[in-house]
């Protein structure tokens, strides 16, 4: 009968996906660490919580802001970002400086482009998974595609269902007997998405769950820090949403538009 084929790539189709999320979210779990490695006799330095909050991208954007404050970079709301101070202060900085390149101005998305992928962010990023803070990258990503599969299954099951019913139902068989049959692996499917959403967060995310509380610690301890301290903060916690000058925000915000050939 067609709608049994039908069923049975709807179970090939939710049990493949869901196979491989579980495993997926098994060998995560194995590689993740679930205690700090290092003893840390301090904690998150604001490029840490950069990275911990939104990776490296959030990081060139911490280290643009904190150098357009202290008026060593001019960002301009039209996107451009130009060198005033060329003496870097640390490898952020340098490598923000070198992305620029030696005119001294260049557009801002390549730039950030640039300092996301440059040495030190590299560095930064080791240096946290070693100390059990940051997810390694095989992990997020393996996982974060298993659930995006099974999404797509839980999309895929549904149609084939539909397809199912569309011709008149064989003799003997109720067309809400098909549609239960279906609820099988559709029931399979979100379930499994429901599990995902709260076993795979943890995973996905660049903070493992040692490195979530230190990012805790930090939004709370911030409120007895400095003024500039806090604000910085809060930018590499929640990103250029956090920052208050509008002009500032308007040149991270832009995006370039591709030229028209």
């Amino acid at each position: 009968m067609f709608w049994v084929l039908l069923l049975l790539l709807a179970w090939a189709t939710a049990g493949t996906a869901c196979t491989r999320l579980s495993l997926a979210a098994v060998r995560a779990a194995g590689s993740a660490p679930h205690t700090v490695t290092v003893r840390r006799e301090r904690g998150l330095t604001l490029y840490e919580a950069a990275f911990l909050s939104g990776g490296p991208a959030r990081v060139a954007e911490l280290t643009l802001v904190a150098m357009a404050r202290q008026r060593r970079l001019l960002l301009a709301h039209t996107g451009w970002a130009t060198v005033v101070d060329p003496r870097g202060r640390d490898d952020m900085e340098r490598s923000v400086i070198g992305a620029i390149g030696p005119d001294g101005q260049s557009r801002i998305a390549p730039v950030r482009s640039a300092a996301a992928g440059a040495d030190a962010v590299r560095s930064l990023a080791d240096g946290l998974v070693r100390a059990g803070l940051a997810v390694p990258d095989g992990a997020r990503t393996t996982v974060a595609a298993g659930v995006r599969r099974v999404r797509a299954a839980a999309v895929a099951v549904p149609a084939l269902g539909t397809v199912a019913l569309l011709p008149p139902a064989p003799a003997g068989t109720s067309r809400h007997l098909i549609a239960l049959w279906f609820a099988l692996p559709l029931t399979v499917t979100l379930s499994c998405l429901a599990l995902a959403r709260v076993e795979a967060p943890p995973y996905s995310r660049w903070a493992s769950p040692a490195g979530q509380r230190m990012l805790g610690a930090l939004a709370r301890q911030s409120g007895g820090a400095g003024d500039e301290h806090t604000y910085l903060a809060s930018v590499a916690v929640h990103g250029i949403r956090a920052i208050g000058e509008p002009e500032l925000r308007a040149a991270l915000a832009h995006r370039d538009r591709p030229r028209r050939e």
